[in-house]
């Protein structure tokens, strides 16, 4: 396994599930959002993370959600986390926190040094922070669109929490976001697919492959 957590995310078919998960990923990561074209319901997200093994941490993604959407989310009892990707407060994600039981995790949308320092808000409240490329105004999702920030922003900053990079990374690109940020955890969906929400078993596997040579 790599000495970087991988988490791949977006994963919605037993089989790339299964890749992920031999490829040495220490993360797999379920959309559900309705926008988003890697959205899976409860009952799939239960059933996919059915054959995930207990070393390997199961993350529902959601944007804004609801107690109740969380509740049914948190009631398949397949999940090790939730990240949250969207304006959530820190005031609601340490609710979350409080009334679910499950570690939280803060995507943090970067595209100055000011978002990356507002994230301080969340010591306290938060499990992992990850910081992610923001996406243009009006844009349909708030992640997974395969954008980057300047990753050089991230040097010399205070985590307040355990952290991750996610946003724009590939095969070709993984071992220099490593080296710049020294990042702890690197999340990728599309850098692993063949098209929006499509998967790819050798892309993964390459992958996984490639952050362990880095």
């Amino acid at each position: 396994m790599s000495r970087i957590a991988i988490k791949i995310c977006g994963l919605s078919t037993p089989e790339t599930v299964g890749a992920a998960v031999r490829a040495g990923a220490s993360h797999v990561g379920f959309v559900h959002f309705p926008r988003s074209p890697r959205h899976v319901e409860a009952d799939q997200m239960r059933a996919l993370a059915a054959a995930v093994p207990d070393h390997v941490d199961r993350v529902a993604v959601v944007v804004d959600a609801d107690d109740e959407q969380l509740a049914r989310l948190t009631g398949t009892g397949a999940l090790s986390a939730l990240q949250l990707h969207g304006k959530e407060s820190p005031e609601r994600v340490a609710a979350i926190r409080q009334r679910f039981g499950l570690p939280v995790w803060k995507a943090i949308s970067v595209k100055t040094r000011a978002d990356i320092d507002a994230a301080q808000a969340y010591a306290g409240t938060v499990d992992r922070l990850l910081f992610d490329a923001k996406t243009p105004d009006g844009a349909a999702l708030p992640g997974g669109m395969g954008l980057r920030f300047d990753w050089t922003l991230l040097r010399g900053v205070a985590m307040p929490a355990p952290w991750g990079l996610s946003g724009g990374l590939g095969i070709d690109n993984v071992c220099d976001a490593i080296r710049l940020t020294d990042t702890p955890l690197i999340d990728v969906s599309s850098g692993v697919e063949d098209a929006p929400g499509i998967k790819s078993v050798d892309k993964i596997m390459a992958f996984c492959k490639a952050v362990s040579a880095c």
